[in-house]
């Protein structure tokens, strides 16, 4: 690792400061995320601004626009791109364009997933089965219809997690460090094989120290290593999740809203939809992260 690394085991004084200052005035409520803008397509300055000092201090912000339920794509695209993200990760739920429409699909390819269904979803970080070099970076979530009931998402800042884990024992982050720390078996439809086995860490850093983190709470998608390390480290996490941490915030995208993150941890609770007006979520996973300077 480089030096002055504040997620370097061995740099505690880099890590001590780096930890001072990220939780230094962090935001207490969800309302602190928010910013109003008014046109997606052309943030002016003081917008912008107000999402990038959001993300580089909790890596999400909430944008609230007035394009109501307008479902134009290129509104959330257009956006993150005011931020550095161009490459789209196309997976195989997503439409041609590379933007996935999260809404009830009961079609074979994507009943199977829970994310078109109105099942909850447990906590993770987004494309948490991908291969190394095609990691999901940033995902940027744009609301076109919300549901009739339901639908909330819980979130929390992936460099919180990452604290609270050391803070508590160094040897979790060690643990989620290793590169067999979690596997995802292979994903096969109609026994032909969509995704290989992957294996790999959960924290690991990329670029100029960035911190990045694969997770998914669902117990039937993920493998363990059996080492009684990385099992602590699970129960762990899995007790901050569940507990009512001041750093998880919770709320319910409303039409014309978005939030954008570096892929931070998130969840989604059950929802009712009205069938007449079907709850629409548009979902951007870009390789890139965002770019906050």
């Amino acid at each position: 690792m480089n030096k002055n690394n504040p997620f370097d085991l061995d740099d505690n004084a880099a890590y001590e400061s780096w930890r001072d200052e990220k939780l230094k005035d962090y935001p207490e409520k969800v309302e602190q995320l928010v910013v109003e803008i008014k046109n997606p397509h052309a943030l002016t300055k003081a917008e912008k601004q107000a999402i990038v000092d959001r993300c580089k201090k909790t890596n999400m912000a909430v944008y609230v626009s007035p394009t109501g339920e307008d479902p134009d794509k290129s509104i959330p695209f257009d956006l993150a791109s005011q931020f550095g993200l161009k490459e789209l990760n196309k997976n195989m739920g997503a439409d041609d364009d590379g933007i996935t429409a999260l809404k009830i699909q009961n079609d074979p390819l994507h009943k199977r997933y829970i994310p078109y269904t109105n099942r909850g979803i447990h906590w993770h970080t987004d494309g948490y089965y991908n291969a190394s070099d095609k990691q999901i970076m940033a995902l940027n979530l744009h609301c076109v219809r919300p549901a009739k009931e339901g639908g909330e998402n819980a979130v929390m800042d992936h460099e919180i997690a990452y604290i609270l884990l050391r803070d508590q024992n160094p040897e979790h982050i060690r643990a989620f460090m290793q590169p067999n720390a979690m596997t995802i078996p292979e994903n096969i439809v109609d026994g032909e094989e969509i995704r290989p086995v992957r294996s790999g860490p959960v924290f690991s850093t990329v670029g100029n120290n960035q911190l990045h983190m694969r997770y998914t709470a669902r117990a039937h998608n993920i493998i363990w290593a059996k080492d009684e390390a990385t099992q602590n480290a699970v129960a762990a996490l899995d007790q901050i999740l569940k507990s009512d941490s001041k750093f998880i915030y919770r709320a319910t995208l409303q039409s014309g809203w978005g939030l954008i993150s570096n892929n931070i941890l998130h969840d989604r609770s059950g929802f009712t939809d009205d069938e007449a007006h079907p709850r629409l979520l548009y979902r951007s996973r870009f390789h890139d992260a965002l770019v906050l300077d």
